[in-house]
């Protein structure tokens, strides 16, 4: 597997951005739908993630489509190599606006990868068991604990936290999470991609550490609880 070159990335960038393509996902997006299709129960085939990508079907889009295509499928072969190994990928993300120093814009990254877990072809909870009637499964915990960074920084935990009239973290606290949720969110990618990796090799998995009570401290320091904290998730 060879790396895609500075210059093969911004091209593929210009093919993405081509009007002929007018349905493909961005640079960004398309890295992190990528790192969720090639994780789950079973990695999306890729006539899928391609057409997903490029939101278009094989056939349209002439010469740019089939060079993109090529160039993302090199870009799968990484991705696949880098979740694999034991460093985390380095995320291709856009800054928030135009200005000089600019933070990074974690959101469409976070938001394509859990696109890419809704549009697999075996539902994620749904392989570990999940039921409305049971007490979660450790591994459904921690598969849990694992997406919550994701959930925080496009917004979803906050949003289901209110929907339920559950206390929500204060401006400070927030802020503070938020930039660990973004130093976590590379190792987070990867921590999920093994633990699916694992589970299609033994059909099981083993917590390294107990499971946290929904009424216990959370384990983040915030002196919260932790279903109120980094126990919630989406509805």
């Amino acid at each position: 597997m060879t790396p895609l070159t500075d210059r093969q990335l911004l091209r593929l960038e210009q093919l993405l951005d081509d009007p002929d393509l007018q349905q493909a996902m961005r640079l960004d997006e398309a890295q992190g739908y990528l790192c969720a299709a090639l994780t789950g129960p079973q990695p999306t085939p890729e006539e899928q993630w391609l057409d997903q990508v490029l939101g278009s079907a094989e056939g349209d889009g002439g010469e740019g489509r089939r060079e993109a295509a090529d160039l993302l499928r090199q870009l799968a072969a990484q991705l696949q190599s880098e979740l694999a190994g034991s460093e985390p990928p380095l995320l291709l993300l856009y800054a928030q606006d135009d200005e000089e120093n600019s933070p990074s814009d974690y959101v469409p990254w976070c938001q394509a990868y859990l696109h890419g877990i809704d549009s697999a072809a075996v539902d994620w909870f749904e392989a570990l068991g999940a039921d409305d009637d049971k007490e979660d499964s450790e591994e459904i915990a921690y598969l849990d604990e694992q997406l919550f960074p994701l959930f925080l920084l496009t917004g979803d935990a906050e949003a289901a936290a209110r929907a339920a009239g559950e206390e929500w973290l204060s401006a400070s606290e927030l802020e503070r999470m938020r930039e660990e949720c973004e130093d976590r969110l590379p190792e987070t990618v990867r921590n999920i991609f093994h633990f699916w990796l694992a589970r299609r090799s033994v059909g099981t998995f083993r917590r390294a550490q107990p499971k946290v009570g929904r009424n216990e401290p959370c384990p983040c320091g915030s002196g919260r609880k932790f279903k109120k904290c980094c126990g919630l998730g989406p509805d």
